[in-house]
């Protein structure tokens, strides 16, 4: 189960990739994964997965009509 904790590690870690760190590690389902810049797209993707097991994911606006 994904927990606010892990979402906030795992926001952290894509934080610290992209102002040049060059290697992050982030606790994942029970291991220790360790992301590389080059790995940036899937360490996205791991952050979208628990935005939506969390209920915080891509929110959609209503759509109104003008006449």
């Amino acid at each position: 189960m994904a927990t606010q904790q892990q979402l906030d590690e795992a926001r952290q870690a894509l934080h610290r990739l992209r102002i040049g760190k060059q290697a992050v590690k982030v606790q994942r389902e029970g291991k220790l994964v360790e992301y590389t810049p080059a790995d940036a797209s899937a360490l996205e993707q791991y952050i979208k997965q628990l935005e939506l097991a969390l209920g915080q994911g891509v929110r959609r606006r209503t759509l109104g009509f003008r006449l």
